[in-house]
């Protein structure tokens, strides 16, 4: 791994410690959102399949009823039966947050005041699996929307926890690392560059002394020579 390519000075290495700081708090809130997800989306996913199964069992039962009904009906009065349904479903789209993530909430209420009423035939002319088809399909149906939100909420959390995962990893692997060796390489400038300097001193504090003591001799020799 490559180090930034920054000048080694003491106001970048201030600059740097401070990004370093903020990087590991940032990976440590992004770990906690990831084990937060993780759990959310475990959970989400057990309720997501007891609920298909709950409602493909509810469904494998209205397609039998449907089956039976068309034995026992001919498909031209099973076709005029349901040719004109007599209650509508308006679906509204919410939506809730869940670990920053927008999921949406499915709700929906029948056209007709009658929430019940269902059938768009006379029973007089209709096999009695009909109406427990359709009186099946219409009490599954909120659970299939259920299922539907917990599918969509599952697959965002899925997307949510991979991009999570992916930015703890950088900055786990790439971006602090990253920093903790140009900080490292830094230090090491600086700290050669004082030695240089302390070694630069003391040559010209030398200096400095020995030009003194040659000055004193020759000023002892003019002494005596006077």
């Amino acid at each position: 791994m490559e180090r930034l390519n920054v000048n080694p000075t003491r106001m970048m290495l201030t600059t740097l410690k401070k990004r370093l700081a903020t990087a590991t708090r940032g990976h440590k809130l992004m770990k906690d959102k990831r084990d937060e997800l993780m759990k959310g989306f475990l959970e989400l996913a057990r309720e997501n399949k007891e609920l298909r199964a709950e409602v493909e069992a509810k469904l494998a039962h209205v397609y039998d009823s449907f089956s039976i009904a068309s034995a026992a009906m001919s498909s031209e009065m099973m076709e005029e039966a349901l040719m004109f349904p007599k209650q509508g479903v308006e679906l509204g789209v919410g939506n809730k947050n869940v670990m920053s993530v927008d999921v949406p909430v499915f709700d929906f209420r029948t056209t007709a005041s009658d929430a019940a009423d269902i059938y768009p035939y006379g029973f007089a002319t209709t096999s009695g699996e009909l109406d427990g088809a359709i009186g099946e399909l219409a009490e599954v149906f909120p659970a299939m929307l259920a299922l539907a939100a917990k599918e969509k909420e599952a697959a965002m959390l899925a997307a949510e926890l991979e991009k999570t995962r992916r930015r703890v990893n950088a900055l786990e692997y790439v971006k602090i690392p990253q920093l903790q060796m140009t900080i490292r390489y830094i230090v090491m400038k600086l700290d050669e560059n004082e030695r240089g300097n302390q070694t630069r001193l003391m040559k010209v504090k030398d200096m400095m002394l020995a030009e003194a003591i040659e000055e004193k001799r020759e000023k002892q020799r003019e002494a005596f020579g006077a």
